[in-house]
């Protein structure tokens, strides 16, 4: 079986969640936005569905892993949602902020970062249901979606807890860029190891890599760039209940197409003498 230690790496993830969140959601969960709830909980039941997807395959419960399989068709969709909660949260605050609040400068680069982040999910799901008859591919492409979570709680814990990793060393708000470019370069790095060890079935790997770079190119230069800023503050404009629902309606439709792109194509009819 590919990846027979992949419960580690995931669990591993969720460890760095609980650390990175810790202070900002978990110690104060009673007083924070519904967005947070809806994130947190979308994401964290993300990872233990692949943990326990993983398990399953590993162990040859393949029955059990087709029932949560077809699971991760409600889930998915709730998981966009929450990142779309997150960024209709943040775009609130950009579209009320005061002239020197750090929102003004990091509004823009978070916005368009989740947007590369929710990109990267539509893209690997697809993907994965589209290849779920090819073991290696499947697997690969379901378990490269924990490396794009990963910049967010890594890099709220090399701030808290490592800041000697900041070897880029930008002050004030612009610090948190240098700490998620830093993030995802980890995540590159990793995911074109893994890449390096099986190139036949590395495509996942090239994929999450490719997604990440994106997103830390694009978050380090919006503040400097006028147009993603104003971008940004017409996003904010629109009604959240239509963000949402186009976001859990992108969550549905990446998996539509990806179960029918998957499909066994027509056995062809015998041909009569």
């Amino acid at each position: 079986m590919p990846y027979r230690h992949a419960h580690y790496f995931v669990g591993f993830v969720l460890l760095v969640i609980m650390a990175g969140f810790w202070a900002t959601y978990f110690s104060v969960a009673g007083g924070v936005p519904v967005a947070f709830h809806v994130h947190a909980v979308s994401s964290m039941t993300w990872l233990a569905l692949l943990i326990a997807q993983h398990l399953t395959i590993q162990r040859r419960a393949n029955a059990l892993h087709r029932q949560m399989g077809r699971a991760s068709f409600a889930l998915f969709p709730f998981l966009i949602l929450g990142f779309m909660m997150i960024v209709n949260v943040s775009a609130a605050r950009y579209s009320t902020a005061q002239p020197g609040e750090g929102i003004l400068l990091l509004g823009p680069a978070f916005g368009i970062g989740m947007g590369v982040a929710i990109s990267a999910y539509l893209t690997l799901f697809y993907q994965a249901l589209k290849q779920r008859r090819n073991l290696k591919l499947h697997a690969g492409y379901m378990l490269a979606t924990p490396l794009i979570l990963f910049e967010s709680p890594f890099s709220r814990v090399l701030l808290d807890y490592l800041p000697w990793m900041n070897v880029i060393g930008s002050e004030g708000p612009r610090m948190v860029l240098d700490a998620i470019v830093i993030s995802n370069t980890l995540g590159i790095a990793f995911a074109l190891a893994v890449y390096a060890k099986n190139r036949k079935h590395g495509a996942p790997w090239l994929v999450a890599a490719g997604f990440m770079g994106l997103q830390s190119v694009t978050m380090w230069f919006a503040p400097d760039v006028p147009l993603i800023g104003r971008a940004f503050a017409a996003y904010a404009a629109v009604p959240p209940g239509i963000t949402l629902a186009l976001g859990v309606v992108a969550g549905a439709v990446a998996a539509w197409l990806g179960w029918e792109a998957g499909k066994a194509p027509p056995r062809r009819a015998a041909a009569t003498a």
